[in-house]
């Protein structure tokens, strides 16, 4: 495609974004941040440089905290005639938006749906991915454009959703690294040195994710809850009654696995026995 794209934020998502750009052949006119400036990616610092008003694109990759002051930036420079400014805020609508609106520039969101953890990594995370957009007309069809370039699909963010649509990427991006940490804790309360727990758990929290390559739903459960072994549940509710924190976590989740059981088939009144199990509370 023939954008030209300006990163204002170079931290390990700008910089991965401009590195996946520069892979897919579009051309970064600059990437931009408070520091580290030069560098294999070329990041500039200090005054926004000349380079941005050669952009078509502008993309924001700063933090949620940061985006405001960084788009109050944007209004007040010299952006090329009819511009697109996207943002990477999966979590917010940013109110100095407006102010580029004003300028005649139309803007929205770009946000994709990939831990941009390790930029050298970007390229490779964002083909078969998705990214998140919305915004203006013209804004929506020059991420379409991006994420096309980049291998990616896109996903329409519904209207007044954004908060919902990103508690969803929260949960399926974030938590997973929590239950390893509270699975490794579950091992060291039982007496089992915490690395052995960390190096024991890994291989099996990494194969259960690979499942889900080739598995949908309940077809990629396994464990008591799909088997519709409630005693194996009830033992697990009595083991961890000493850690309330973990305690309310194993429920909550089984809770929530025992929607998903059905399609695998399990009996349903196995699936109520440990629905109950897991619901009710111990008497205090």
């Amino acid at each position: 495609m023939s954008a030209r794209v300006f990163v204002l934020g170079a931290g390990r998502a700008g910089l991965g974004l401009a590195r996946a750009l520069r892979a897919s052949g579009i051309t970064v006119a600059g990437v931009h941040g408070r520091r580290n400036a030069g560098g294999p990616d070329g990041v500039t610092v200090g005054p926004l440089p000349a380079a941005l008003g050669e952009a078509t694109v502008v993309l924001v990759t700063v933090r949620d905290a940061q985006m405001d002051d960084a788009i109050r930036q944007l209004a007040e420079a010299p952006l090329a005639p009819g511009a697109v400014v996207l943002h990477a805020s999966g979590s917010q609508d940013p109110e100095a938006l407006a102010l580029v609106r004003a300028r005649g520039h139309e803007a929205g969101t770009f946000h994709p749906l990939v831990p941009l953890a390790d930029p050298a990594r970007a390229a490779a995370l964002l083909r078969g991915a998705w990214v998140g957009v919305d915004g203006d007309a013209g804004a929506r069809a020059a991420a379409r454009e991006l994420a096309a370039a980049l291998g990616a699909e896109t996903l329409e963010i519904p209207a007044g959703e954004k908060a919902r649509y990103h508690a969803a990427a929260v949960l399926v991006s974030n938590f997973h690294a929590v239950l390893l940490a509270l699975g490794e804790r579950v091992l060291a309360e039982a007496g089992v040195a915490p690395d052995v727990a960390r190096r024991a758990l890994r291989p099996l929290f990494f194969a259960a994710t690979e499942n889900l390559r080739e598995r949908e739903g309940a077809q990629a459960l396994t464990g008591p809850i799909v088997r519709g072994d409630v005693e194996t549940v009830q033992r697990h509710l009595a083991a961890l009654a000493s850690d309330p924190e973990v305690l309310e976590v194993y429920r909550v989740l089984s809770r929530a696995a025992l929607d998903v059981a059905p399609g695998a088939g399990t009996e349903g009144e196995k699936l109520e026995a440990i629905r109950r199990a897991v619901t009710l509370r111990s008497r205090s």
